[in-house]
């Protein structure tokens, strides 16, 4: 049994541990404004708000509800599109979305309305951000955009009064477990869990999990969810670097990433729509040990160490060697992944991270690169390179390192270690691009670290840059 709040009102329902949110939105609660896109959190269609409390206010957050599971409501507060106009009038969004022509067909029109509706209220994500950024998430294959951005512009964000909700969200304590699901609030709680149960499967934002039962239809077991478990969700940050538990969401952990590296901020700003963000984790893009995810290269290239803990007992080792092999981490099935520290680059290295992919809002990456070199007196005192899509996990490229660590900072030595890529990987070849790209692409990156590092005029259109 779960309970939330929508629209003022307490609902009680049963929850499967694999309904999803739109499902239960549509079937059972019968608010059909919501729609099915693509069921795998890449169209926006299906976005709703997602409230939660914080101290003694509601935090608000865009979400897909295609792929998020209907145990992840327990205790929230939600709205949906039907939320901003029952009383009959329409929202200010919604009536600039109409004056201003911004929708055709209106299949996507209800996720566009809520995206925008929750940059007017300052959810998660949205402030200080573009309208562009906050809807890169939603995707419209009739209007053009145009009209959406311009009815996006027309309502500037305005505080808003939540203390209903939150004096309701007081009353309905979350449940902790259900039919096939538990939601510990507590690393130890989570710990006797696994102890209890290794053979769970974790769930912290479901971005990727998600699509395991709306696209393959894979019964996941027993289920532990994450997301609400505050000792998992911390941020500190010391002259030392940064340290982030493994809960914190992606929207979360920008700002901080950003001031560790501004590129940090920018990866961060590319993986997937904020619906994405504000639910995707980053422990979950480690644990999940994919070979493209966003933030591993990253961090692997700037030396952070994961803490992972099984029982009472911890351990910490260096991020690069979590991953063995395709499909295969360091983790025991009853350790859980609960920190990861990134130390702060010295003064003399020069960072840089690169993700590309065939479109660059909302899709995964086809190359990521990062690179973390120092410099002194004109020579390579130390390098980290890192690249994912490379191989069957996210790896550092120890060939090409060795050929810059100790020689002259110039475009000579920069070539010897391109060349040395190809001792590092051996790429595949897949719908995202093939190994000769890939080898080309990864090359290409250093050499325009280089000229960027030089002062030379950059881009993309170069022939010097496309080469090979």
């Amino acid at each position: 049994m779960i309970r939330f709040v929508l629209d003022g009102a307490v609902v009680e329902v049963e929850a499967g541990a694999t309904e999803t949110v739109l499902d239960l939105i549509r079937y059972r609660l019968r608010r059909t404004g919501t729609k099915e896109g693509c069921a795998e959190g890449d169209c926006g269609a299906c976005t709703v708000l997602l409230g939660e409390l914080d101290g003694d206010r509601v935090t608000w957050r865009a979400v897909n509800a295609c792929i998020l599971f209907a145990p992840m409501l327990d205790g929230k507060a939600l709205r949906t599109v039907e939320s901003l106009s029952g009383d009959g009038t329409l929202h200010p969004v919604q009536r600039e979305m109409v004056d201003r022509h911004g929708s055709q067909c209106g299949f996507c029109t209800p996720g566009f309305v809520m995206s925008l509706y929750g940059r007017s209220i300052s959810a998660l994500g949205t402030e200080n951000e573009p309208v562009a950024d906050v809807i890169a998430g939603n995707l419209c294959r009739c209007t053009g955009y145009g009209p959406i951005l311009d009815a996006g512009e027309a309502v500037p964000p305005a505080a808003t009064d939540d203390s209903a909700v939150a004096a309701t969200l007081r009353t309905i304590a979350p449940q902790n477990s259900g039919t096939g699901w538990f939601a510990p609030r507590t690393a130890d709680d989570l710990a006797a869990l696994l102890t209890a149960n290794p053979g769970a499967r974790i769930v912290a934002g479901a971005t990727d999990v998600g699509l395991w039962v709306t696209k393959q239809y894979r019964d996941l077991g027993t289920v532990i969810f994450i997301g609400d478990m505050a000792d998992l969700k911390t941020i500190a940050e010391d002259a030392d670097g940064l340290t982030l538990g493994a809960g914190i969401r992606y929207s979360e952990a920008k700002a901080a990433l950003a001031r560790l590296h501004p590129d940090l901020g920018e990866l961060v700003r590319r993986i997937g729509g904020l619906q994405v963000r504000n639910a995707g984790t980053i422990g979950g893009n480690i644990a999940n040990g994919s070979p493209i995810g966003d933030t591993p290269p990253a961090l692997i290239a700037l030396g952070a160490t994961l803490t992972l803990r099984r029982g009472d007992t911890r351990r910490t080792i260096v991020l690069e060697s979590f991953f063995k092999s395709y499909g295969v981490q360091d983790r025991a099935p009853d350790e859980f992944v609960e920190s990861v520290h990134i130390p702060r680059p010295a003064p003399d290295t020069i960072v840089r991270i690169v993700k590309l992919s065939k479109r660059f809002d909302s899709d995964i990456s086809a190359v990521c690169g990062a690179f973390a070199i120092a410099v002194a007196e004109g020579r390579v005192t130390a390098a980290r390179i890192a690249f994912g899509g490379m191989a069957g996990t996210p790896t550092r490229a120890s060939a090409c390192e060795a050929a810059l660590i100790g020689q002259p900072w110039s475009e000579a030595t920069i070539e010897a270690a391109t060349r040395a890529l190809a001792a590092d990987y051996t790429p595949l070849t897949d719908a995202r691009g093939s190994s000769a790209y890939r080898l080309a692409a990864a090359a290409n990156l250093l050499r325009r670290l280089w000229a960027e590092q030089a002062g030379e005029p950059v881009s993309v259109l170069d022939p010097a840059l496309l080469d090979g």
